[in-house]
């Protein structure tokens, strides 16, 4: 794992001078404590004879190859130079193929195989790679750059393209050390953080700065930049298959993913929260393992959202070397941590115990597998229930019109995470609408008529005319054909995965030098999974099927069956206690940096109704507290 940055530059007066590359690297030295290095060189030029300018910069967290392996690393004969984070896993096969066509190789780091590689293939290796990865590739006989990014957007990769100038790096940190890169907020952006709770890619919070999307590549030559997918990953495409054979397949493809990902030569474990996922995990890598796996969860002082002692009940039937972590109401002081290391406004509350997992974690060990991604893949989120069951009643007879939905609505919400009436309303909100929007509406955080409530009149005038549902839609669109089920799970593993999850976890483990990989993620899985039929990963009311066909004998009866509880934090009732003060200095401050966009009494009477328990606004309220203390980090 590392931090990666560079630029390329036609004229001279853009220049990343020597100190600022320092600058930019430093940025990212907690995602490479182990080494620094940089690159530069202006001895190329372009098709017009115009001298280029190019310069690398790299931070190194040691995986494999410890000693060796340095970057930018350079092909034989230094054409070309890459930058490098996340890992290759099937580099070893990788490798044995292109020593066979006459490649030398000058390290056991995984990276060096994408050099030879795309010194045969060009663009078209990306393809070949499986893995998790942020590639930044300076190609000195073609005089370009290239920039990849893995297939799932496990890793995070920014550029920004000015006066002929392109900046990129592995985060967004990097490029604000570029005078004028990040200068201007994009208001289109704080309209969709309110609407997903993270801004959707290829945007940013800034203007002019763009995420490379999942599955593709960029090209920088001449001036001009142009992007490309290379995952032609098709989810419309459904494939008949008997549950036998899947579960075959299924356990060959999952084993062989948390084999791929137990190379290291540093000391690892695995995230047990005592979900399926997680434990599946760690079950396979505990059969793979000779020893004791260490394993490694976290929990809160209240029952409703603490899950350990299902962990240590499935650490204990495995045989793992397990630890426990707890956070308490005060944890959320590390809200100013978050906002740094995170870059751009981004409302998931669940980074705190991501944050202080990964921090314990990393006190043992510098590699952990987690579990994320089988929600996605195998139909485990209530949502998917909801969408299905509320399909079949519109079909029967139009259920929003029955008298007494709108005295559901008017109930008290309960701060438990698994509220009747709060699941009720926003199941009832919804039904009535296209499926996709009705599916947005119970993803977003603010729904439409509020955000048009909240938003002063110049904020409206500012933004864009454009639909948010339009990122979730084109997506849904690209399962066309399938049942509702499956083509909710595969839009999120188009959107929400990449976006939150995937953000989510790599941002908090690489702030304390941890790497965290997700062997669900598995490009092999996710198209093998959403080329299943429907019935074999959903029925009814439970989704996973599959998961606990191939592998139920390996984990504790009851893993399977018992109810899903996700891994957030008791964000409401901490608001309306411990964390009250927190709220009132922040967001009904008088120089609070959201009245710019949003009007202060609709903000005050959010707050009210919450505290009072009228309404449970309390992720609302948190996506309101990030936004607030992001301004004021991060603009003047």
């Amino acid at each position: 794992m590392c931090g990666i940055t560079g630029a390329v530059w036609q004229d001279p007066r853009e220049a990343i001078s020597p100190e600022v590359l320092t600058r930019m690297t430093k940025a990212v030295a907690h995602r490479g404590p182990d080494d620094a290095q940089s690159w530069s060189c202006t001895d190329h030029r372009d098709a017009y004879g115009n001298q280029l300018g190019v310069a690398l910069g790299f931070r190194r967290l040691s995986i494999i190859d410890l000693e060796g392996a340095r970057q930018p690393m350079a092909n034989e004969d230094g054409t070309l130079r890459l930058v490098f984070n996340g890992e290759i896993y099937n580099y070893r096969s990788l490798r044995r193929r292109l020593e066979g066509t006459g490649h030398q190789f000058a390290t056991e780091g995984d990276g060096e195989s994408i050099l030879h590689l795309y010194e045969d293939q060009g663009t078209d290796c990306f393809a070949e790679l499986n893995g998790m990865f942020a590639i930044g590739l300076w190609d000195g006989r073609r005089n370009r750059l290239v920039l990849a990014r893995d297939r799932i957007g496990q890793k995070p990769l920014y550029y920004a393209v000015h006066n002929g100038r392109l900046v990129f790096g592995s985060e967004l940190k990097c490029l604000a050390e570029v005078e004028g890169v990040c200068s201007e907020i994009d208001p289109g952006a704080i309209d969709e953080f309110l609407t997903y709770q993270y801004v959707p890619h290829p945007g940013t919070i800034w203007k002019g700065v763009h995420k490379l999307a999942p599955g593709h590549f960029a090209v920088f030559q001449d001036g001009q930049v142009s992007v490309q997918r290379y995952w032609a990953f098709d989810p419309s495409i459904e494939i008949p298959i008997g549950k036998r054979e899947a579960c075959e397949r299924l356990e060959e493809l999952m084993t062989d993913s948390v084999r791929l990902r137990l190379q290291s030569d540093v000391p690892l474990g695995t995230f047990l929260s005592g979900g399926i996922d997680s434990s599946l995990i760690t079950a396979i890598a505990q059969d793979l393992n000779p020893d004791p796996i260490r394993t490694f969860s976290i929990g809160f002082p209240i029952s409703d959202f603490d899950e350990t002692a299902f962990a240590a009940h499935v650490a204990e039937h495995l045989g793992t070397k397990h630890r426990r972590f707890e956070v308490m109401p005060s944890g959320v002081e590390v809200i100013d941590e978050l906002v740094w290391h995170y870059d751009e406004p981004f409302g998931d509350s669940s980074a705190v115990p991501t944050w202080y997992l990964s921090k314990m974690t990393s006190s043992e060990v510098t590699v952990a597998l987690s579990g994320d991604g089988g929600d996605e893949l195998f139909a485990g989120y209530e949502r998917y229930r909801a969408l299905w069951l509320s399909q079949y009643l519109q079909k029967l007879f139009p259920i929003h019109r029955f008298p007494g939905v709108g005295r559901l609505q008017r109930l008290r919400d309960s701060d438990r995470r698994r509220s009747l009436v709060r699941r009720g309303k926003r199941f009832l909100e919804a039904l009535g609408q296209p499926v996709a929007r009705r599916y947005l509406n119970w993803l977003q955080i603010f729904p439409e008529d509020l955000r048009a409530s909240l938003y002063t009149d110049d904020f409206v005038a500012s933004l864009p005319g454009v639909d948010h549902c339009e990122f979730l839609g084109a997506n849904w669109q690209r399962s066309q054909g399938r049942d509702c089920v499956t083509r909710a799970s595969t839009t999120d593993v188009l959107t929400y995965l990449p976006c939150d999850l995937c953000t989510k976890v790599d941002i908090a483990s690489m702030a304390h030098g941890l790497e965290v990989r997700q062997p669900m993620l598995d490009h092999r899985l996710v198209e093998f999974a959403a080329t299943l039929p429907v019935s074999l990963k959903f029925r009814g009311n439970r989704g996973k099927l599959i998961l606990q066909d191939a592998f139920g004998s390996k984990l504790p009866k009851g893993i399977f069956t018992r109810p899903k509880m996700g891994f957030g934090i008791p964000i409401a009732a901490w608001f309306r206690n411990e964390l009250k003060p927190l709220v009132h200095d922040t967001l009904l401050a008088p120089d609070a940096r959201i009245a710019n966009y949003f009007r202060s009494d609709v903000v005050a009477e959010l707050c009210r109704a919450h505290e009072t328990s009228q309404q449970n606004h309390g992720y609302r309220l948190w996506n309101l507290l990030i936004l607030e203390k992001w301004l004021r980090r991060w603009t003047s």
